[in-house]
């Protein structure tokens, strides 16, 4: 069995057992439940697509592990004017193994 979610502006197709990674923080072993679901697909080969999410779809997550990503360095430069900018930052991000889908 397989949804599609959307979170946070993303879509994602997930399956039981999956892990995505979300921005923002979040507590470890927290529920996370994910009510926009826009397609369902069963294992018989059934797909159930919404208009635009499916009625009494919704999909039950565990946060795995909160974390923070790379480093991104922003470097602003202008040519022969000696102008220099240097900054950066992490973004925080959630790790949520997908536990069960319900149709």
């Amino acid at each position: 069995m397989f949804a599609v979610i959307q979170a946070q502006g993303h879509q994602y197709r997930v399956e039981p057992g999956f892990e995505i990674e979300l921005d923002g923080t979040g507590e470890q072993d927290q529920a996370v439940t994910f009510d926009q679901v826009l397609i369902v697909g069963t294992d018989a080969g059934e797909v159930k697509t919404g208009a635009p999410t499916v009625a009494g779809a919704k999909v039950l997550g565990v946060v795995v592990e909160a974390h923070r990503g790379a480093k991104v360095r922003i470097f602003k430069k202008k040519r022969r004017k000696q102008y220099r900018r240097t900054a950066g930052h992490r973004s925080a991000l959630t790790r949520v193994r997908i536990t069960e889908i319900v149709a």
